[in-house]
């Protein structure tokens, strides 16, 4: 109520300003000669450099789209260079379809200015570029053509800027199979780049651009399988990259990223021309590079192995890319899939790793459907951008054409603003009445609202610990002791609810165990887990063997499993009598079998495939004679790929260094001890993944 009165009080001092402001003269200043006009002109010009390059700098970009505004408004920069700001300030803040229009705007100048070159080239060069991203090659060349004939012989125009605008018309019409044409502006580009060299660069801008520029040549040659093609253009990268290498200050790291593509780009070339071991040759210099060793890189890298038929080393790169493409939370659309997990499934497919196939087989009928809905909204989305930013420009023609207008109809306007004035003063104070009444109805139904989301959030916070008691109360006590036997067991959620599982049964002197990890996370993994562990308690009352139980298991939930959820098991039955271990691994990760005294070490076993993925699928079981006296750890992956704040994994190796320096006091010993070694290790960072882990020791 305080600020409502603040805001009236306010607006009163406003309407006062403007009733004074009516009655007002209209000053103008004399007496300047035309010599003090242009000093004047001249520092005001330095002046608006100056304030665009400090919103630039301080990435204020609604502030550089503001001043785009008013400048242009004022006479100040013309409309090419202010639809050349407003569609960088876009483009920088990732709205690539606003930013579209208005370097479109830019280019429709019939008659081409001096000072408009350098922002018309530049529309022009970055439009094309964005057309080209998004293979819109008409497009690409509808742009950057008219644009080159229109520069071409343009003293101010820059050879960067001419040879960006050929390299993008060359690679449109490559990529539209024109090979004669695309050749033509390719040598174009490459004269404007040698061109740009020619003149004085003092920082090596010029010649850094012209060997990326060079390389992107090479790139798109390749890309269309032009390899001859590509051969020629990446021996002139190397040309150009040797004499940038004998400047004193060049870029040691720009040197090493190019020479890795160099090399790599050798590395493909000669294989496709049926020169094998040039290309492996190549590809060792390759792999020399402080650039191979790199994401980046090992992505790259993949290209060669793929091409060169060396799945493993592919599938390898792919696994560690993983972390990669988490750290970067990269949104899996249609070009992320192409570029990523369809070649990931030939690597794992060609070198003979068919559960990993599968598995990222699955990730792409997982990732298609949404991918879709992503593109589907990113089109709805640009759209509605272009239908706002049209609407803006209608808004603002609108608003010039009134405020020249007014420039005419000055004195008029006045007496029309006094009047206007006294009116709004007499009916300000109703107005106040009248809003202040509708404020109040506003908080008053605002509250109502709060409240009953409040109540909404409570009462699913109440049934999801509801869940988590249910869950918990399904899965056995942690502790089993028993003549002979010690075993431990411990599951901690990531979330309210989970999708990680143990359980046992005993009967007589033989114990059923079991640990999964069920695909995914919250109540959907949860209701999966559920119906697990009734089907294993189930099967386990009829003294099945592991090996029928992961088969019987996977029979029941195979069907009608539209979701396509999956869980990996360890399925063991122990003879307390003699130790005999009997057990089934369907994809899960390998116990430790052994402890301080003789050393721990991971179970070989066989590859089974995870339960739920096909139907009809016969598990393998195996058996160790006795496994009396050595501790058998078995864990979910939410132990070894638990991750700190800078998002290092707790890892194989270390679970293992634990295990094998940890004195077996007893089972809850060794599992309560690695759970505090995964809370020291994540260092206050939330779990990202369920953590369950059994433990057990036949006397």
């Amino acid at each position: 109520m305080k600020q409502l009165k603040q805001w009236s009080v306010g607006a009163a001092l406003l309407l006062v300003a403007i009733f004074v402001y009516s009655c007002g003269g209209d000053n103008k200043g004399t007496g300047n000669s035309e010599g003090k006009i242009s000093t004047k002109d001249s520092i005001k010009a330095s002046r608006i450099d100056s304030i665009i390059i400090a919103a630039d700098n301080a990435k204020d970009y609604d502030r550089k789209f503001f001043l785009a505004d008013s400048l242009e408004k004022s006479g100040d920069i013309s409309s090419v260079r202010a639809n050349f700001l407003r569609g960088s300030a876009l483009n920088s803040q990732k709205q690539k379809a606003a930013a579209e229009v208005y370097y479109k705007k830019a280019l429709e100048v019939e008659e081409l200015d001096d000072k408009d070159v350098t922002y018309y080239s530049r529309s022009a060069r970055t439009l094309a570029q964005m057309y080209s991203v998004k293979n819109d090659y008409e497009a690409t060349l509808r742009v950057a053509t008219p644009a080159v004939e229109k520069l071409e012989g343009n003293a101010k125009a820059q050879s960067r800027d001419l040879a960006v605008l050929y390299y993008t018309i060359g690679s449109a019409e490559m990529y539209l199979g024109n090979e004669k044409e695309a050749s033509k502006s390719y040598e174009n580009a490459y004269w404007h780049y040698n061109n740009s060299i020619s003149m004085k660069d003092t920082n090596g801008s010029r010649i850094r651009s012209a060997i990326t520029g060079v390389n992107n040549i090479t790139v798109a040659c390749l890309n269309t399988q032009h390899y001859k093609e590509g051969k020629k253009w990446n021996d002139r990268t190397d040309s150009i990259l040797y004499v940038y290498r004998l400047r004193p200050d060049a870029d040691t790291e720009f040197c090493d990223h190019y020479r890795a593509r160099i090399r790599l780009f050798n590395a493909l070339t000669s294989y496709a021309a049926g020169n094998h071991a040039a290309a492996d040759q190549a590809f060792e210099g390759f792999l020399t590079t402080d650039y191979a060793k790199t994401e980046q890189g090992k992505l790259d890298a993949n290209d060669y192995l793929m091409m060169a038929h060396r799945y493993e080393e592919a599938s390898k790169n792919f696994r560690t890319l993983d972390h990669w493409i988490e750290l970067r939370d990269m949104k899996l659309t249609l070009d992320n899939i192409s570029l990523y997990l369809v070649p990931k499934f030939k690597a794992n497919y060609g070198s003979g790793h068919k559960d990993s196939a599968l598995y990222v087989a699955n990730q792409i009928c997982a990732a298609y459907d949404s991918a879709l809905v992503w593109s589907k909204r990113d089109d709805t989305a640009e759209m509605a951008t272009i239908y706002e930013t049209n609407k803006k420009e209608e808004e603002l023609a609108r608003s010039q054409w009134e405020v020249e207008k007014r420039e005419h109809e000055i004195a008029r306007q006045r007496l029309i603003g006094l009047i206007v004035g006294v009116l709004l003063l007499v009916g300000f104070f109703g107005f106040y009445v009248v809003h202040n009444r509708r404020a109040l109805k506003l908080l008053q139904s605002a509250y109502g609202q709060l409240e009953e989301a409040t109540t909404a959030r409570e009462r699913i916070e109440s049934e999801l610990r509801i869940a988590r008691d249910i869950q918990m109360s399904m899965i056995p006590a942690g502790n089993l002791e028993s003549e002979g036997l010690d075993l431990f067991a411990s599951m901690t959620p990531a979330k309210e609810v989970g999708g990680d599982l143990y359980d046992y049964f005993m009967e007589k002197n033989h114990l059923y165990f079991a640990i999964g990890d069920v695909s995914g996370k919250g109540v959907p993994a949860s209701l999966f887990m559920a119906q697990v562990i009734r089907l294993f308690r189930a099967m386990a009352k009829h003294h099945y063997t592991p090996a029928e139980i992961c088969s019987r298991i996977n029979d029941e939930l195979t069907e009608n499993n539209e979701n396509g959820m999956f869980i990996t098991m360890f399925i063991g039955l122990v003879d307390l009598t003699t130790g005999r271990l009997d057990f089934c691994n369907a994809g899960h990760n390998p116990p430790v079998l052994g402890g301080d005294a003789d050393g721990g070490n991971f179970l070989q076993m066989i590859p089974n495939a995870p339960i739920g993925l096909w139907q009809g699928l016969e598990y393998e079981g195996e058996f160790i004679e006795s496994i009396k006296g050595k501790p058998l750890f078995i864990y979910t992956d939410g132990l070894n790929e638990a991750e700190n704040p800078q998002l290092e994994r707790f890892g194989d190796e270390h679970m293992l260094e634990v295990l094998r320096e940890t004195r077996f006091t007893n089972a809850m010993q060794v599992v309560e001890m690695l759970k505090r070694q995964v809370e020291e290790h994540r260092a206050g960072a939330d779990p990202n993944d369920d953590l369950t882990m059994m433990c057990l020791k036949v006397g």
